[in-house]
C-alpha cells in the first residue's frame, strides 16, 4: 500500500475563482487523468531564493492530498510551511497573463513574482 492518504485537513492554500476555472479548463485541454492532482510546492532557486512548483502531476508516497473547490491539490508536507495562506490566482490583463501567487510568508519577492524568500 502506499503513503499517499487524502486528508479532511483545511487546505493550506487557496485558489481564486479565476484560478479554479483556468485550472479545470488546462486539464480538460489537455485531458488530464483524475487520477492527477495539481502540484503546488517550492523548490531552491529562483532570483529571490525559492521558485514555486505549479502543474499537474501524479500523486507520490508523502504526499498530503487536499481537495481545493473540486481541485485535487498534491503537496509534500514540507513545502506546506512556506506556502501556509497563499493564494493562487489567475490573471489575464494587458500587463499580465498567468497564474500569480499571493504568499503572506515570503518577505521577498522578485520583479517576476515567480520566486521568494522566507
Amino acid at each position: 500500500m502506499s503513503a499517499i492518504k487524502e486528508t479532511n485537513i483545511k487546505a493550506p492554500i487557496s485558489l481564486t475563482n479565476g484560478a479554479v476555472r483556468e485550472l479545470l479548463r488546462i486539464k480538460d485541454e489537455q485531458n488530464i487523468s483524475e487520477e492527477h492532482g495539481l502540484r503546488v510546492g517550492v523548490k531552491g532557486g529562483g532570483c529571490s531564493g525559492f521558485s514555486y512548483i505549479l502543474g499537474f502531476d501524479a500523486p507520490k508516497e508523502n504526499d498530503d492530498v487536499y481537495d481545493v473547490s473540486g481541485i485535487k491539490i498534491l503537496m509534500q508536507k514540507a513545502h506546506a510551511i512556506y506556502l501556509l495562506g497563499m493564494e493562487i490566482d489567475w490573471e489575464n490583463g494587458l500587463n499580465n497573463r498567468g497564474f500569480s501567487f499571493n504568499n503572506p510568508n515570503a518577505s521577498d519577492t522578485c520583479g517576476c513574482g515567480e520566486s521568494f524568500s522566507a
